[in-house]
């Protein structure tokens, strides 16, 4: 007689409970990721812009703002970015945070830096 073998009921709901999980998530993080993704987007689309090395700091603020209303980024505003001059030029840098509920009182904080200069 050959013994039993497989995964029991309890082993089953337990791995689809793990799964659903993180699925659940992975879910809510992207909207986050996403942005972050725009932002950095936006940041190299200015500064590939034929002009970049000629734009002000308040020309940098308004082409963000406008460009990020378009990529619908809600996390930052153009008032966020910190304009300096590197070794290769201007440099657009930001840091923000997001926190992102995922249950109950349980919250994911998410650290992003995004900048032309990387």
């Amino acid at each position: 007689m050959r013994k039993q073998q497989g995964m029991t009921f309890i082993g089953l709901v337990l791995t689809v409970a793990a799964i659903v999980f993180f699925a659940v998530i992975g879910i809510k993080l992207t909207p986050a990721y996403l942005e972050y993704m725009s932002v950095k987007k936006v940041i190299a689309n200015i500064a590939s812009q034929p002009n970049f090395k000629e734009m002000t700091s308040k020309d940098i603020f308004l082409t963000f703002q406008k460009n990020s209303d378009i990529d619908n980024v809600t996390s930052i505003n153009a008032g966020d970015l910190v304009i300096s001059q590197g070794a290769n030029g201007t440099v657009i840098e930001v840091e923000y945070q997001v926190v992102v509920p995922l249950v109950g009182n349980v919250s994911a904080l998410l650290d992003f830096y995004a900048s032309n200069d990387e």
